[in-house]
């Protein structure tokens, strides 16, 4: 069967560099603030760039991400040469005091498809305690304050952990008042300084599953990130209603209606989405292929091989869009549009092809 990711990625995220003024808790990559050795060039970031168009039209979007990509001098060199080569691409800096006004307004004018920056909590204690800057949350709301005055799609990505997932509901608010079209959630993988955060059982993440699932009918843009079980939730919410009782889920719900009022129009969540190797690729810093940023396992370098080979021809990219996986994960009815988070199933097992134990339908499974 034809897979629709098997030709080309949506999605190519390139880590343009390691350095960065912050140090977050769960970062993977344990960012610093020089620029590592073997650092892509500028010259084999324009490479990069030709090989990301050679997946043809509409190419994939390139997301420059980091680390910081701010700290890179040679950055609007390289959306200048992406934007003439045509193909799209997104920027996702760090939110320091390199991301003015003026830098977002540079950032437009280079013809950038989104800018993403975080939040994390709908408090300066919360946020700032998890970036680890004291100022970053009130930067933060400055700098989308200051992207949409700018005409710029900002999106605003969020990292969940046990440290604040009670306040999604809340975060939801502050994201509509300030006039964000999309939210996206990033859900821990104990990877890098996040090794030692602390998780969601698989129950709390069932909850704020279906807590988005909820919040996705108040016209947001709501995707989520290593919790592709999200539709399978939204499937069995569809078929089966209000499926799932606990008190967390109800004290989140309870909190978005008091906020939002009662929902109008439709679920914003897709049946289908992208995992690690399956319409998602990663380029590290030093040019490594690896299945997504969460998935530190070389499966190429875009310094001697072909990224669009690599990814079409890779063993285990293959077999994740096949859904080759094994345990809980293997037996699912719902392995087509799930297929599980990949990275968790390697932080947890050293294997991208195990299950997610984040999934609770899969310890229901092993129960």
């Amino acid at each position: 069967m034809n897979k629709p990711f098997s030709g080309k990625p949506v999605i190519v995220f390139w880590e343009t560099t390691r350095a960065c003024l912050l140090s977050c808790v769960h970062c993977r990559a344990s960012a610093i603030r020089e620029p590592l050795p073997g650092e892509l060039t500028t010259e084999e970031g324009v490479r990069l760039i030709d090989q990301v168009a050679s997946f043809g039209k509409p190419s994939p979007i390139i997301v420059f991400t980091g680390g910081d990509p701010l700290l890179r001098g040679d950055l609007f060199e390289l959306l200048s040469y992406a934007a003439n080569a045509g193909v799209r691409f997104a920027v996702s800096p760090a939110v320091t005091e390199l991301l003015s006004y003026d830098t977002l307004k540079r950032i437009k004018a280079a013809g950038v498809s989104a800018v993403s920056v975080s939040l994390d909590g709908a408090s300066a204690q919360t946020h700032d305690s998890i970036r680890r800057i004291e100022g970053t949350y009130q930067r933060t709301i400055q700098a989308v304050k200051d992207a949409v005055s700018a005409g710029l799609n900002i999106q605003v990505n969020t990292a969940v952990m046990k440290s604040n997932y009670t306040e999604l509901p809340q975060l939801f608010h502050l994201i509509r008042t300030l006039g964000v079209k999309t939210w996206e959630l990033f859900f821990l993988v104990k990877v890098g300084r996040g090794s030692g955060v602390d998780d969601l059982t698989p129950e709390e993440y069932e909850s704020a599953c279906n807590f988005l699932y909820d919040a996705s009918f108040y016209g947001l843009m709501i995707r989520t990130v290593e919790a592709p079980f999200i539709r399978r939730v939204a499937k069995e919410r569809l078929n089966s209603g209000d499926y799932w009782n606990t008190e967390e889920y109800h004290k989140l719900r309870t909190e978005l209606l008091r906020t939002e009022g009662e929902p109008v129009g439709h679920s914003t969540i897709g049946p289908r989405g992208t995992l690690d190797g399956d319409g998602i690729v990663f380029v590290g810093y030093d040019g490594t292929i690896s299945p997504g940023g969460l998935v530190p396992i070389g499966i190429g370098n875009v310094k001697r091989d072909s990224l669009v080979s690599v990814y079409r021809d890779s063993e285990l990219l293959r077999n994740i869009r096949s859904r080759k996986m094994s345990g809980p994960c293997g037996m699912c009815n719902f392995i087509e549009m799930c297929g599980g988070s990949r990275a968790r199933a390697y932080s947890y097992h050293a294997d991208p092809l195990s299950s997610d134990p984040a999934c609770f339908y899969g310890t229901e499974r092993r129960s």
